[in-house]
């Protein structure tokens, strides 16, 4: 383990240096995708403020959100932004919405800008759970098999060898990022990076999660839940795909038909005879976003044939 090292009376923290060399490498990769791509970069320049803010807001606020726990018996911690806790997928996200904002009035489209971002962000992510595995975070169950390792440290809770689950992540998401680039040279329609990136890193991050061994949020679900949700999703689908061919009536009668229906699951959900099976927050967020982006590609491309 080698968590920090100190220089003179200044504490460095790997976590820190690899999230660093993470956003840098990233940011170069995102800018000369964005380039071969011929993305304009002017918002960039105009509105860099904002970009950074969105950054570091958003990659704070999800760090925050999955060690809830921590930081509801130390609030102070809140306010540390020093001490390595950031989550960089978050951060990645902020920019994906900073973007989708700025971008909504230009020539190119948001699914454009999502097949650079996407890779860049799982290339910077790569090395941020080189970080982690450094530092001890988001480490793995206990574990028999030789490539097993040990921590020693109050942050672990194992004392014996556990999965190295945080170098399944880097090492799967840096093979990742090379095969993105592959599909984007073979590729004749944008959205081919976004939907084979999202749909290879849900199925990493739903099978690594199995492996890992510390704290996380609980989801309690049913296989009707999922149903219901790939229902909900193909609906908006379909929404979005007619929208423009319904009139006012009938765009109003479809969303009831949809709030009502949805909504009533919900309510209903907890009075029905389904058994609950467990998983991470993390899992549950891969499915959501594997569901949205097949229903986004799906619709922009029927949207822009052209593209």
């Amino acid at each position: 383990m080698f968590e920090s090292f100190s220089i003179g009376p200044a504490i460095i923290w790997t976590r820190v240096i690899f999230l660093l060399l993470g956003v840098w490498l990233a940011s170069e990769f995102f800018l000369r995708l964005a380039g071969g791509a011929n993305l304009s970069l002017q918002h960039f320049k105009e509105r860099a403020p904002q970009f950074l803010l969105a950054f570091i807001g958003f990659g704070r606020f999800f760090a925050i959100i999955s060690q809830y726990k921590i930081f509801l018996r130390d609030p102070v911690r809140i306010f540390i932004f020093w001490d390595g806790t950031f989550s960089f997928m978050g951060a990645a996200l902020g920019i994906g919405f900073v973007l989708y904002w700025y971008t909504r009035t230009h020539r190119s489209t948001y699914l454009q800008w999502l097949d650079v971002l996407l890779p860049a962000a799982i290339f910077g992510s790569a090395f941020d759970w080189f970080g982690k595995f450094a530092a001890g975070q988001a480490y793995g169950k206990p574990t028999d098999m030789p490539w097993g390792v040990t921590y020693d440290t109050m942050g672990v809770r194992y004392t014996v060898p556990i999965h190295p689950v945080q170098l399944y992540y880097a090492f799967t998401f840096l093979a990742l990022t090379f095969l993105l680039l592959v599909i984007r040279k073979q590729a004749s329609r944008a959205g081919s990076e976004t939907f084979f990136g999202i749909f290879l890193a849900s199925i990493a991050t739903f099978f690594f999660e199995y492996f890992r061994g510390d704290f996380s949020i609980p989801v309690f679900a049913t296989r009707m839940d999922f149903f219901v949700l790939t229902l909900l999703f193909a609906s908006l689908g379909i929404f979005a795909a007619v929208e423009l061919k319904l009139t006012q009536k009938a765009l109003l009668y479809y969303e009831a038909v949809l709030i009502g229906v949805f909504g009533g699951y919900m309510i209903a959900r907890r009075w029905l005879p389904f058994a609950t099976f467990e998983m991470r927050f993390s899992q549950f967020l891969a499915i959501l976003s594997f569901l949205a982006v097949v229903v986004y590609v799906v619709v922009h491309r029927r949207k822009y044939p052209h593209l």
